[in-house]
């Protein structure tokens, strides 16, 4: 049975996917940033643990676990994410570093270390969420645009670094998504941002898993190196 780690696992797309790759067969690692979300995942069956991506020694700590547990990830889903919004003259230092280091940071430290596991299984899936920010800007989120911007060509580089060794990097890049994270965005008024999507409504977090679980599937082999969106025609 093959191992995938989710990184946000306790909510939203996070939660989703990780319930469709149980689904789907694969033994399922969550982290959440609290013990509580620890414990939801828990309750739905998925082994839990702490991560804090803008902690350094978070990581660490989560990689000594899983290798004292014997843990061997080939599939690693870098979901994990929080906004910091502001326009830039506003912005303060801790604004934009809180989101290069767990949106892009985090992508890079997690994917250095599980490439270690997967590249001893001989098969793996690595697949990063980015955003439709990074393709069409957002106001009050050029850190998180950013950060996704660079989570694409992340993923498209290593991609080309271990394509030869039946290993495919993709990214996922939601439009508007019904989560939590979206609702806590102040100052989004949801009617407005319905009316520049096409098909009149925001996504859901199942709807993202999907995607997600086929790109984890052998039927999506000869996908890499891809960001596909998954935006109700907000960008096309």
């Amino acid at each position: 049975m093959k191992t995938a780690l989710v990184t946000g696992a306790s909510r939203g797309i996070g939660k989703s996917t990780a319930l469709e790759l149980k689904k789907k067969g694969f033994s399922v690692i969550g982290t959440a940033t609290t013990n509580a979300g620890v414990k939801k995942l828990e309750e739905d069956g998925i082994k839990g643990y702490t991560l804090d991506l803008n902690d350094l020694n978070s990581v660490e700590d989560l990689w000594t676990q899983l290798e004292t547990n014997n843990e061997s990830i080939s599939v690693l889903i870098n979901n994990a994410g929080i906004t910091r919004d502001n326009i830039v003259l506003r912005m303060s230092d801790e604004q934009w570093s809180d989101i290069m280091n767990v949106h892009l940071n985090g992508t890079f430290q997690l994917s250095k270390r599980a490439l270690k596991m997967i590249l001893k299984n001989k098969w793996g899936r690595i697949i990063n969420i980015s955003s439709a920010s990074a393709s069409i800007g957002n106001r009050g989120q050029s850190n998180y645009a950013a950060a996704k911007a660079g989570v694409e060509a992340f993923t498209k580089s290593l991609a080309k670094e271990v394509g030869k060794r039946d290993i495919t990097i993709n990214a996922v890049a939601p439009g508007f998504i019904s989560t939590d994270m979206t609702e806590q965005n102040e100052g989004v008024n949801t009617k407005d941002l319905v009316k520049d999507i096409p098909l009149g409504r925001f996504g859901e977090p199942d709807e993202v898993a999907n995607l997600i679980s086929f790109l984890c599937s052998d039927e999506a082999s000869y996908i890499t190196g891809q960001t596909i969106h998954i935006n109700g025609g907000l960008f096309m």
